[in-house]
């Protein structure tokens, strides 16, 4: 097994994710230590058998909250864990077979040399994905590139991805959102206001079939709606940050030259 990280941790925020979260979990163990897990109110019977699973690995812990609360709630829960055992960041990680754990050391070992970043994943898709999310994710991300005065952002929905802790922490607390499908933007969003530099790697990304084990929650209209909801707030935010912002990207530009 891995060597134990004392600084970097994989975060798998989980709902209802059936027999898939076993596999995804053992995959993520076999690539880093440690790997929290945090049961988001699951009813599937998956909380009690990744308890015991817990049980015989001092690298895996499992976190179950009494509720469903939303991922970006979720998140929030293992990262003030985080942040109260010392560590600086986490590998945030969906529990439905989706992200490659086999890039997890290549993350982990960026963000370890470069810890003033944020190392996100650049989604390259096949043909297990569907259209109109991949077309969807497009407008997504241009309104991210807008709010982030093109700071350099490859993609602002996915998942597989480190985060500084206690900056995020620090951001949440600050205000009441992000607690449930609008957590990855946001947080990369309001991240990059603060300070912190994107660095994108490459990583594919497959859906899953339901005879593969794969579970989505994803409701296009109900989510599109807390997307354009998110989008609308930090546009309105922007406007009164775009001197600021600016301002600041103007001072890291080299000097003019004639």
């Amino acid at each position: 097994m891995p060597e134990l990280s004392r600084t970097h941790l994989v975060l798998i925020p989980s709902y209802d994710t059936g027999e898939r979260l076993f596999s995804t979990v053992s995959s993520a163990r076999a690539q880093w230590n440690p790997v929290w897990v945090v049961i988001d109110g699951s009813t599937d019977g998956t909380a009690e058998r990744m308890v015991q699973m817990a049980a015989s690995d001092p690298g895996l812990r499992v976190f179950v909250l009494p509720e469903n609360q939303g991922k970006g709630a979720a998140m929030l829960h293992g990262l003030l864990a985080a942040e109260a055992e010392g560590y600086t960041h986490v590998l945030a990680m969906d529990s439905d077979g989706q992200h490659p754990a086999d890039l997890i050391p290549d993350f982990m070992h960026t963000s370890q040399a470069r810890p003033d970043t944020m190392v996100l994943g650049r989604p390259i898709f096949d043909d297990t994905a569907p259209m109109v999310r991949v077309q969807g994710r497009k407008l997504s991300n241009g309104w991210t590139h807008i709010e982030t005065l093109w700071a350099g952002v490859g993609d602002s929905l996915y998942g597989f991805r480190i985060y500084p802790v206690s900056p995020l922490i620090a951001v949440m607390k600050r205000q009441s959102w992000m607690r449930r499908f609008d957590f990855d933007t946001e947080a990369v969003v309001r991240l990059v206001w603060g300070g912190a530099k994107p660095l994108n790697i490459d990583a594919p990304v497959k859906y899953l079939n339901a005879e593969e084990g794969g579970v989505s929650h994803f409701n296009y209209v109900r989510d599109n709606i807390l997307l354009s909801w998110m989008h609308a707030r930090l546009m309105g935010e922007f406007l009164l940050r775009l001197p600021g912002l600016a301002l600041r990207r103007m001072r890291r530009l080299p000097p003019f030259q004639a």
